[in-house]
């Protein structure tokens, strides 16, 4: 057929680990190379073993009599020696996440460390990423950036983590669930200011594909009723330094001793301005005996 793309070569591969990215939406995201490792390698593992095997299945690759270990959060630490066993006896491992790149908010660490621990070899065949593909739609700038991964899901701890992020002169990259993303930007809204510019990013690279961009509260009305679907990641544009004079300082610690312990507020109000903890932590002590 003109224009197709060529077939999945098998070709051989040296024992190692090799990191699969792969697509977060679109299953044509992948790429080519990709596709060869997961055609050649000796054994294939996966984060979920069905959508693997059925990425697979659309670009034509057969699993064949070739072992497919499940290798997730939850049993990470048991079969990584297997696999490192594998690769030691001169086997080559495909590990690919559901979706996206390995150890980027997905499993993947416990298992590369192990590799590395041995002396083998481990690479990477690079891909998809849905924290890359929304900082390309954002709109914001790009120069500098931190990705945050996933908010805590506690009201008090996520609190923390905002302010903790709010000096930070970076572009911040967040992941979400849809049914906490009105509560994260009502808290972006009193920690990080209802006028700081944001992009929320949904469905990449999927059918229902979305991007509202905005300040906080622009974007906060506009979802305001919505029922959220999909993966969200949200986009931070970079903050202002902050100004440490006595009376900001004051204000932040009142405001953090409304939702958090003595010692968490002073540790997060010290983070976020840049100030000793042991002064902010008495600075907090006389106001919480007031």
């Amino acid at each position: 057929m003109a224009g197709a793309p060529p077939a999945p070569q098998t070709l051989p591969l040296a024992p190692g680990l090799y990191l699969v990215s792969t697509p977060i939406g679109a299953a044509r995201d992948i790429t080519l190379r990709a596709l060869d490792v997961l055609a050649s390698a000796d054994v294939l593992a996966a984060e979920d073993t069905r959508t693997l095997r059925h990425l697979m299945e659309i670009h034509g690759i057969a699993v064949g009599d070739r072992p497919l270990i499940a290798c997730h959060d939850h049993n990470e630490a048991q079969v990584s020696p297997r696999i490192v066993k594998a690769i030691a006896e001169g086997k080559s491992v495909a590990y690919a996440s559901e979706a996206g790149t390995p150890m980027v908010s997905d499993p993947g660490f416990p298992l590369a460390r192990a590799v590395i621990a041995e002396g083998l070899p481990v690479t990477a065949a690079p891909g998809p990423s849905a924290a890359i593909c929304a900082l390309t739609l954002a709109g914001l700038p790009t120069d500098r950036f931190l990705f945050a991964g996933f908010a805590p899901t506690q009201k008090s701890a996520r609190r923390s983590f905002l302010q903790e992020l709010a000096p930070i002169p970076a572009t911040l990259v967040l992941y979400e669930s849809p049914k906490r993303i009105n509560q994260l930007l009502e808290e972006c809204c009193e920690t990080l200011g209802e006028g700081r510019k944001i992009a929320l990013c949904r469905e990449l690279t999927k059918r229902f594909e979305e991007v509202l961009r905005g300040t906080v509260a622009e974007v906060r009305q506009a979802i305001c009723g919505r029922d959220m679907k999909g993966e969200i990641v949200l986009v931070i544009g970079r903050g202002e330094k902050v100004v440490s004079d006595a009376a900001t300082v004051e204000a932040a610690l009142e405001k953090a001793l409304e939702e958090m312990t003595v010692k968490d507020a002073a540790a997060a109000v010290a983070e976020a301005f840049g100030l000793p903890r042991r002064e902010v932590y008495q600075l907090a002590l006389q106001r919480g005996k007031g």
